[in-house]
This record gives C-alpha cells, structure tokens and sequence, in this order.
C-alpha cells in the first residue's frame, strides 16, 4: 500500500508521470480497491475520521488517465470516462431503475437504491437507502442504516475540489431536498429536517438551552435539526440569513426506528 501512495503522491506533484504505464496501473488499482472496500477515502477513527488524502488524489488522476467512450444500457446510451457499476446481484444491493452507482463506488451488503446516483469514491453502509432522485457526490461518507430521503444532495470532492468529504454517519436520517456540501459532517443518529442546508460556514444553532451555542462544520450526534434564519447587519439594511437550528435531541434507544419515530413526533419535523 505505501508503495501505491508513493505512486499516486508523486503523480500528483509531477501530471507527466500520468503518462507511465506503472502510474495507470496503480491509480486504476485504488479505484478497484476503493469498488470492493478494501480501500476508503475516509474511516472512521476513535470518536474522530481519518482522511486519506493520497486515495482521494487517486480518484481525481483517474479522469484524466480515462477515455471517453459510450456505454450502452439496454436502449439507453451514455458518453463519460468512468464505467458503471455492476453485479448488483452479486453484491446484495437492490438497485431501482433508474438508479446509477459509478465504479469505484463501494456499496455494502443491504444497500437500497431507489432512482438515484453514487459518484465515484463514495461509500455507503448496509442498511442504507438512498431515496428517489438523491445524490451521493464524490467520495462521500455515507454510514450503515442511513435514510437519505428523495432529492437529498450530498456533496462530492471533485467540482470544486474539496479538501474534506462530506460525512454522514450511521443511523442517521436526512429528510426531503437537505444538501449537505464541503465536507460538513453529520454524527451518529441525527435527523434533519426537509430543506435543511449545511455548508462548512451554515451556523448550526443549538436553541434547545437558556443560551445559544452554535457549531459550524458539524452537527452533534442525535440532533433534531430545521431549517431557521439570523438577523444579519449589511450596508443596506438588515436581512435574514439561513442557518440550521438543533431544536432537541432524539433518545438513545437500542430500536432506532421507534426513536426516529419520536424525534419526529415530538418536535414536529418535516421530512
């Protein structure tokens, strides 16, 4: 593996070295292992992640080391670089038409797909269903037994090169149009709300104390979150701003499912 990074490392300061067979190889090598798993661009470790930023400089080399040519599903017909994941059979995923997960995407064992998209570098746990029209961008984080409800969009490294992927750990739920972008991470069993928008700068207000306390970057394991807005002073007047507001928490409960109910009922979200 050190030998792969070193590779990958020095391809990425020198671009002529794309041109070596021996370079191709080993980049081609990441995105197989990255499609079974055996590699991740980020892992969890401890109560944190580590990023590994040598793997996810190897799916952005790919691109450029790929051609262009046409793949043909049945009377469907597209033009990229980066063929499309197969053997969902095989892999035990369930897969809707039209739903397409690119290769170098590692979907474990259980995952649902109803007609939506994984990008490249993304991993997503058993257990998970990826709703209707949702996206997983480039190299995200997706955990085990997450719902990411119709239309959510998680953001990807590649447009526009993001240091940090975007990180939703397990047993979370996403609810309906969330967007979750530049590397934002979402902790174990928190709920957004619909509509709800988290960019790396979005303040995450906790409202549920006598003070405020507000995060950005990252949402507190078994929040309840909504969509809200601040006051903002500008030269021409004072206007609202979107923010994200954690109005309670969901209990710590064995029957994720009952607790999800719960958070939900209690506090009123919409999904």
């Amino acid at each position: 593996m050190e030998n792969l990074q070193g590779i990958i490392e020095a391809a990425w300061d020198d671009r002529t070295l794309l041109q070596q067979e021996e370079t191709q190889n080993a980049i081609r090598s990441v995105i197989a292992k990255l499609e079974v798993g055996e590699l991740r661009v980020a892992q969890p470790e401890g109560s944190d992640w580590k990023v590994n930023e040598w793997v996810k400089k190897a799916v952005v080399l790919y691109f450029p080391i790929q051609k262009m040519e046409t793949i043909e599903v049945g009377p469907f017909e597209f033009h990229d670089k980066i063929p499309l994941k197969k053997n969902y059979a095989e892999l035990g995923v369930r897969v809707v038409p039209h739903a397409i997960a690119r290769a170098g995407s590692f979907l474990e064992k259980g995952v649902i797909m109803m007609p939506s998209y994984v990008n490249i570098g993304a991993w997503v746990g058993s257990g998970t269903m990826v709703d209707t029209w949702a996206t997983v961008g480039s190299c995200a984080q997706i955990g085990r037994n997450v719902h990411l409800s119709g239309g959510v969009g998680i953001g990807g490294v590649l447009e526009p090169l993001q240091a940090t992927p975007t990180i939703i750990e397990d047993d979370c739920f996403i609810g309906s149009r969330c967007i979750v972008v530049e590397g934002v991470r979402v902790r174990k069993e928190a709920v957004l709300g619909a509509n709800v928008v988290l960019t790396k700068s979005t303040k995450i207000i906790d409202v549920t104390g006598p003070e405020e306390v507000i995060y950005t970057g990252e949402v507190p394991a078994r929040s309840v979150v909504i969509p809200g807005t601040y006051t903002k002073k500008f030269p021409a007047g004072e206007y609202q701003v979107a923010c994200a507001l954690i109005i309670g928490k969901r209990k710590e409960s064995t029957d994720k499912k009952v607790s999800l109910n719960d958070a939900l009922r209690d506090h009123n979200v919409a999904v």
